[in-house]
C-alpha cells in the first residue's frame, strides 16, 4: 500500500472523527498549558493535519491558528511512528529554509509526537517549540508521549459518546458511508469505492440488483452514464461478458429514452413497480434475469446531476420515502463522485507541473534540479547512517555521430534505452538523473564493490535495436565517494565530471575514480602559477646558503644557493611547495635565470671581499632542456671575468642527463665553453651508462643523500656509496656528499674517499648574512653547527 493511500485513509478517519474547525475545548487546553510550562518553551500545541493546512486545536504562545500543511514539521512527525525531535533546526537541510525557522516565530527546537485518533490514523501531534536550540532527554521523551496519550484518550471518549447518542439510529447507514470514503481513499482503482458503496445500499435496502455510476457529457453537453459498479449478475456467458467489459474499461449508458436514461433528462427520481407493463422498460443485455420493480436517484453537486443509482427488485417496491432515507448515503456518493474529479484534475494538473519542473521529459529521470534535492537528502542520510555515496558521472561516447549521421530520433531512442538500463541495474533506492545531452548521474548507497561501476557500464555498451538500426554505443564514467570526498553535492558532481575525462583519455568506456591526491596538487599548482609572477616582480624570491666543506682538506670550498619563497601569507617556503608546479611553464625559465643572476652576482661579491668560495646553483630540467638556455646563461655571464665563471657550478640532475642525451650534451659543452663548471646532481637515482657517464662533461658527482643519510646503518646503501666514490675517482671527478648530518656518517666518508660534503651536521641553508659569518666563524674544530641555522619551513 503506497503512501498516497493510506493518506487518503488517514483524512477520511479526521473528516470522520469531526475535530476540525472546532471550537477550543479546555481538556486539550490544559494539556498544552501543561507541556509548555514543564518545558518551559516558547509554544505548545495540539496540531491537526488536513489535506493542505495544519490547524491548531489547542495552541499556547502562537497567534495564528492554522498554517500552510507544505511547511508543518508536523506534517514530518506523522510521516513516522515516533517521535520527530529537531534539536537545531538551522542545521537541518529539511528545515532550515523554511520559512517558519527563517521567520517567525523563528523555530530553532521542535519536538512533536504523533496523535492518533480512535481507529489508529496519525491526525496531528502533540508538539513544543523553542526559538533557542535545546537538546531532548529519554525522560523529556516519555513526559510528551505520555501527554500525547492523555489527548488520544479524550479523542476516544468524544467518538464513542457521539455513537451513543445519534450514531446508533443511522448507524448502518454510517457504516456504509465510512467504508466507502476508506475505500475510496486507499485505493488506486475508485471502482473499489463504488462497489463498496453499492454492495451496502443492496443491503440496505434489500434490493436483488442496482448500480452506480457517473454522468458525463459529450461536447455537445448530451449527457450519458458510464457505469462505476454494478451488481455481478456473470451466471449466464452473456451477462459474464457484461461483467468483465465493466471491470475493463467500464460501462456506458447513453440512451435517455428509457428508465435508465430518464433521470438523466429530468434531474427526478424514477419509480416503476412493474416493469412488464412500464413503456419506459427495456435494454437489459440478453441473459439478464427479470425485473420487476426498480428506483433510479440522480446524484447531485449543488445544481448539477453527476451521478445515478439504480436499484432492482426489492421485496414490497420502492417508494418516494426510501430515496429520502437515502439521503446521508446519496450525498457520500455525490462526494465521492466529486472528489474523484477533483482529485483526478489536481493529480494531472500536479503531475504535469511536477513533471515539467523536476524530470526529463524524454527519458522521465530526474532533471538536474530535481537531482539536486534528491542528491542533498541522500548526503543528509549517508550522515546520519555514517554510510557512503558513490556519485557516477556518466557521458556516452561516439553519441554525437549517431545523432549527426541517424537523426534526433534515433539519438532519443538511444537515451531512452540507456536510461531504462542504468534504472534497471541500481536498487530501488539509487538515484539516475539526466543532466542534459548524452550526460547521465547515477547516486548509489554504500557501495561496496567496484564492479557495480563496471556492470553499469556493461549495460550500456550492450546493442540497441531501434527500427532496422543496430546500434552500438558506450559510455565513459567518472566517480567520486562521499565522504571520503567530502565535499558539497554540486564539487561532487563536478569532480565526478573531472573524472569522467580522465576516463575519457583512457581510452572510453571504462570508469575512473577521482584522485584526490592529483585534484588538491592541482589546485596548489593553479595557486603557484597565479602568485609566482608577483613573487618574482615583487622580490619575494631569495637564495639561501649551505656550505660545502671540503674534507680533506678540512676548509670551506663554497656554497650551494637554494631558492625559497617569502610568501606574503605563508610565511618562507621551500623548494618543494612551488618548484614542481611551476616546471614546464614559462616561469621554470623566469626563475632558473633570476636563481644564475643571483649566483653570478654573489661570486662578483665574493671576488671584491677576496672570499675563494664556489657558488652551486640548480637548473630546472625544462629550463636546461629548452631552446633558450645557453642564451640566458651567456646573458646571465655578461662580462664576468673567467675566474668568476670558474667558480659557478650548474647542478644538473642525473634524472635530466637521460632525457634527451643529445640535447644534454650539447648544452654541457656550452657550459663548459662559457667557463662554467657542471655538477651531476642526486647521482644514484638515475640509471645512467658508464658510457653516458664518461661522455658527460661534468666535473662534478653529487652522491644523492638518500645514500648517505643511512649508509652506516644500511649495508647496500653503503655499498652504493662506496661504489660512487670509485667510480668519481676513476673518471677523476670532484664527488660531493650530500646529507652528512653527523660525524660518524663524515668519518666513514672521508675512510672512502670523498672529498667534498655539506648537510645539516655543519649548517641548514641560512640567508647570506648568516652563511658569511658561519663561514667566518668556521674551523675545522667548531665545524659542527658553529651558527644556530635559520631553519625555513621546508628546507632542501
Amino acid at each position: 500500500m503506497t503512501t498516497t493511500n493510506i493518506e487518503k485513509r488517514r483524512l477520511a478517519a479526521l473528516e470522520r472523527l469531526g475535530i476540525l474547525d472546532t471550537p477550543p475545548e479546555e481538556r486539550f487546553e490544559r494539556l498544552t498549558r501543561i507541556a509548555k510550562q514543564h518545558y518551559r518553551v516558547k509554544t505548545a500545541l495540539f496540531s491537526v493535519l488536513d489535506e493542505d493546512r495544519q490547524w491548531f486545536k489547542s495552541r499556547q504562545g502562537l497567534d495564528v491558528s492554522e498554517t500552510p500543511r507544505s511547511i508543518a514539521f508536523c506534517d514530518y512527525a506523522i510521516q513516522q511512528d515516533k517521535a520527530l525531535v529537531v534539536e537545531d533546526a538551522t542545521a537541518d537541510p529539511r528545515f532550515n529554509t523554511n520559512p517558519l525557522v527563517t521567520g517567525k516565530p523563528f523555530i530553532r527546537f521542535y519536538a512533536g509526537m504523533p496523535v492518533r485518533e480512535p481507529s489508529g490514523f496519525k491526525i496531528g501531534t502533540l508538539c513544543i517549540i523553542d526559538d533557542k536550540p535545546r537538546q531532548f532527554t529519554g525522560i523529556d521523551l516519555d513526559i510528551l508521549r505520555s501527554l500525547s496519550s492523555i489527548i488520544e484518550d479524550e479523542l476516544e471518549h468524544s467518538f464513542l459518546a457521539a455513537d451513543d447518542q445519534e450514531y446508533v439510529r443511522v448507524s448502518h447507514l454510517s457504516r456504509a458511508i465510512h467504508r466507502a470514503q476508506n475505500v475510496f481513499l486507499t485505493s488506486d482503482n475508485e471502482r473499489e469505492a463504488f462497489e463498496q458503496m453499492l454492495s451496502d445500499l443492496l443491503a440496505l435496502t434489500g434490493s436483488q440488483f442496482g448500480f452506480i455510476g457517473e454522468v458525463l457529457r459529450r461536447d455537445d453537453q448530451t449527457p450519458y452514464l458510464k457505469i462505476g459498479a454494478i451488481t455481478n449478475i456473470a451466471w449466464s456467458p452473456e451477462t459474464q461478458a457484461l461483467y468483465q467489459e465493466v471491470e475493463r474499461r467500464g460501462l456506458i449508458f447513453d440512451r435517455l429514452d428509457n428508465l435508465m436514461g430518464q433521470p438523466m433528462v429530468t434531474g427526478d427520481v424514477i419509480i416503476s413497480s412493474d416493469l412488464a407493463a412500464d413503456p419506459r422498460s427495456g435494454g437489459l443485455p440478453d441473459g439478464h434475469p427479470p425485473i420487476t420493480s426498480y428506483i433510479g436517484i440522480p446524484v447531485f453537486s449543488g445544481d448539477e446531476e453527476i451521478g445515478l443509482i439504480g436499484l432492482a427488485n426489492r421485496i414490497g417496491g420502492f417508494t418516494p420515502r426510501l430515496a429520502e432515507e437515502l439521503e446521508p448515503l446519496l450525498q457520500t456518493v455525490g462526494n465521492l463522485i466529486e472528489r474523484k474529479q477533483l482529485y483526478q484534475e489536481k493529480r494531472d494538473h500536479q503531475k504535469s507541473l511536477e513533471q515539467a519542473a523536476n524530470y526529463d521529459v524524454l527519458t522521465g529521470l530526474p532533471n538536474r534540479r530535481r537531482l539536486t534535492e534528491l542528491f542533498e537528502q541522500e548526503l543528509h542520510e549517508a550522515n546520519s547512517r555514517n554510510g557512503l555515496v558513490s556519485v557516477c558521472f556518466i557521458d556516452l561516447d561516439g553519441f554525437k555521430d549517431i545523432n549527426d549521421e541517424l537523426g534526433h530520433a534515433v539519438g532519443d531512442a538511444v537515451l531512452r534505452s540507456v536510461a531504462e538500463r542504468l534504472l534497471s541495474n541500481v536498487r530501488l533506492h539509487d538515484v539516475v538523473a539526466r543532466l542534459g545531452g548524452d550526460e547521465f548521474v547515477a547516486i548509489l548507497r554504500d557501495v561496496d564493490d567496484e564492479r557495480v561501476y563496471a556492470r553499469l557500464l556493461e549495460s550500456i555498451g550492450k546493442p540497441i535495436s531501434y527500427k532496422h538500426h543496430i546500434l552500438q554505443i558506450s559510455g565513459s564514467m567518472g566517480v567520486t565517494v562521499y565522504p571520503h570526498d567530502d565535499a558539497d553535492a554540486d564539487l561532487l558532481i563536478r569532480h565526478a565530471d573531472q573524472a569522467m575525462y580522465a576516463a575519457k583519455e583512457s581510452g572510453k568506456n571504462s570508469y575512473t575514480l577521482f584522485d584526490l591526491d592529483s585534484h588538491f596538487s592541482r589546485k596548489q599548482r593553479v595557486k603557484v602559477i597565479e602568485q609566482i609572477g608577483d613573487a618574482l616582480s615583487s622580490g619575494q624570491l631569495e637564495l639561501h646558503y649551505q656550505p660545502k666543506i671540503h674534507l680533506t682538506q678540512r676548509r670551506l670550498e663554497g656554497f650551494e644557493a637554494l631558492i625559497r619563497w617569502n610568501h606574503p601569507d605563508k610565511g618562507l617556503l621551500g623548494p618543494v611547495h612551488f618548484l614542481d608546479h611551476i616546471e614546464y611553464t614559462e616561469y621554470a625559465r623566469s626563475v632558473g635565470n633570476f636563481v644564475i643572476r643571483e649566483a653570478i652576482e654573489r661570486l662578483r661579491e665574493f671576488a671584491e671581499k677576496r672570499l675563494p668560495y664556489t657558488l652551486s646553483v640548480n637548473l630546472s630540467p625544462s629550463h636546461f632542456l629548452g631552446p633558450d638556455f645557453r642564451d640566458d646563461l651567456a646573458s646571465a655571464l655578461g662580462d664576468a671575468p673567467r675566474d668568476i665563471r670558474s667558480r659557478l657550478i650548474l647542478e644538473v640532475l642525473e634524472t635530466t642527463a637521460l632525457d634527451d642525451t643529445d640535447k644534454v650534451l650539447d648544452n654541457l659543452r656550452a657550459c663548459r665553453e662559457l667557463g662554467v663548471d657542471i655538477s651531476l646532481d642526486d647521482f644514484g637515482t638515475g640509471y645512467s651508462s658508464l658510457d653516458l657517464f664518461r661522455r658527460l662533461p661534468a666535473q662534478e658527482i653529487k652522491i644523492d643523500k638518500s645514500f648517505v643519510m643511512d649508509m652506516l646503518d644500511n649495508n647496500d646503501n653503503s655499498m652504493i656509496v662506496s661504489a660512487i666514490v670509485s667510480l668519481s675517482q676513476s673518471f677523476q671527478r670532484r664527488l660531493v656528499a650530500e646529507g652528512i648530518e653527523s660525524a660518524a656518517v663524515e668519518a666513514k666518508l672521508i675512510e672512502l674517499g670523498c672529498q667534498l660534503g655539506q648537510g645539516f651536521f655543519y649548517s641548514r641553508p641560512v640567508p647570506l648574512e648568516n652563511a658569511l659569518e658561519w663561514a667566518e666563524n668556521f674551523t675545522w674544530n667548531n665545524r659542527s653547527n658553529s651558527l644556530e641555522p635559520f631553519t625555513p619551513i621546508t628546507p632542501s
